[in-house]
């Protein structure tokens, strides 16, 4: 679909649309911009004052001249004349920046309204070719000295607690915003597959290894001997009664007891032996059997895939989903009181961490160096992956204002100084008028 545009000489042109991804914010004209506008109209009427002035006083030497005055009348006449010529001259290149001077169609007038899209094509050049090429980054980079400045701020307690805060506000903010259902399916997930990715049978059997070589094994062997000493103390009868009632049914009962006794007896012996001497024969059976089952968990097969199984199916159960998936919650709140606590461990540390890195960052090149490079790297990758973008958002912006609200908003920012040019533009023609008159008439006698 095409769409009417009034152009500045108010006529209506027809061009085509451009379709583009979602309108543009309209070029608001502010308040500021009417008051700055107001400026350049006292601009253009001193300017225009100026002009009028100088067609007087020409009048009137001309007629003063042709009066029969000699002398000075033809040198003033000869100023004034030049003076108009230059305020006309610049009042029309002003004039023809924001409109056709008088309405007129005169070819390349109205050009910022006329040309506003290819200027901001331009523009986004300009700006990608001086200021988002590499060298240019990198050179400015490099003379701001980041490095050196990041640690001297760093190292001021005051900006290092602000940097904490601020830390602490994005941590917390960052859990708030995450559900929790979903950070624990993420998690659960990630850990079953990776416990289901890595064989634990050789890692188990190592450990098991070094365990039974350092004899580290001997406390877990104490603890089972006395607390299994205890339990027959406590629990004779019952020990008792079980050897009794496994005894045949044909022989007598007193003999039945007799030989419950017995074992009763030697039971506690046995249990009361190992677990008084290292070097009972029964701990050197278990250090043998522990030795034998970490081989076999790191070369033999079999328990290796059985080791797996077991994994597994552990892994499957839904208890050990529940814990795994709940460890979320846990840290979560941890994570989010500590960052809550001014005198938390965590914050003290991280608090303590800016400080000594800004200071390290203050007095150390090599570090120095190092960040400027990563920052380097970073800004570079950037305005170099996103140079288009960036200069397409100067073109399209541009190219999305609205030509009449632009050429006066550009006329009230720099109409002032444009001003000065027709006056300027006045006085330097009237004194070059003057002088090519004075030379001429020298010459010329």
């Amino acid at each position: 679909m095409d769409r009417k545009t009034t152009g500045p000489d108010g006529k209506s042109d027809q061009e085509p649309s451009r379709s583009r991804a979602a309108p543009l914010p309209p070029f608001a004209y502010s308040a500021a911009d009417e008051e700055k506008r107001q400026g350049v109209r006292r601009m253009k009427a001193t300017a225009t004052g100026l002009l009028l002035l100088v067609a007087i006083v020409y009048v009137l030497a001309t007629w003063a001249d042709k009066s029969g005055i000699g002398g000075w009348p033809a040198y003033v006449a000869a100023a004034a004349e030049a003076g108009m010529v230059g305020a006309l001259a610049d009042w029309f290149a002003v004039t023809a920046l924001f409109k056709r001077p008088m309405g007129l169609p005169i070819p390349h007038t109205a050009i910022i309204p006329t040309k506003k899209d290819q200027l901001g094509t331009t523009l986004g050049s300009f700006v990608g070719e001086n200021f988002l090429s590499e060298d240019v980054v990198r050179a400015r980079l490099r003379a701001i000295g980041i490095g050196s400045r990041v640690g001297a701020w760093l190292a001021e307690p005051a900006h290092a607690d602000r940097v904490t805060e601020e830390l602490s506000t994005a941590l917390r903010g960052a859990l708030t915003v995450l559900r929790d259902s979903d950070v624990q399916a993420v998690v659960g997930e990630a850990i079953t597959r990776r416990a289901d990715a890595a064989e634990i049978a050789p890692g188990i059997g190592t450990a098991l290894e070094n365990i039974v070589a350092d004899g580290a094994h001997d406390r877990a062997v104490d603890l089972i001997c006395t607390r299994a000493y205890a339990w027959l103390v406590l629990h004779g009868d019952s020990v008792m009664e079980a050897i009794e009632g496994g005894a045949p049914g044909w022989t007598p009962r007193f003999v039945d007891r007799k030989v419950g006794d017995r074992v009763y007896k030697e039971l506690l012996r046995f249990i009361s032996e190992m677990r008084d001497e290292p070097d009972h024969p029964a701990r050197g059976a278990i250090d043998r059997f522990l030795t034998d089952f970490a081989s076999d968990l790191q070369t033999d097969a079999e328990t290796r895939a059985r080791v797996e199984r077991l994994k597994s199916e552990i892994l499957g159960r839904r208890e050990v989903q529940d814990v795994i998936a709940s460890a979320w919650a846990s840290v979560r709140a941890m994570i989010i009181s500590a960052a809550e606590d001014e005198q938390s461990e965590l914050r003290l540390r991280v608090r303590a961490s800016l400080i000594s890195l800004g200071a390290r960052l203050a007095s150390e090149e090599r570090l120095q160096g190092k960040l400027e490079g990563w920052l380097e790297g970073a800004a570079v990758y950037v305005v170099t992956t996103y140079r288009g973008e960036i200069t397409s958002l100067i073109s399209d912006t541009v190219a999305g204002w609205d030509a009449e609200h632009t050429s006066k908003k550009i006329e009230a920012h720099i109409g002032r100084d444009l001003q000065f040019i027709r006056i300027n533009g006045t006085v330097v023609g009237a004194l070059a008028g003057l002088v090519i008159y004075t030379v001429s008439h020298a010459v010329g006698g």
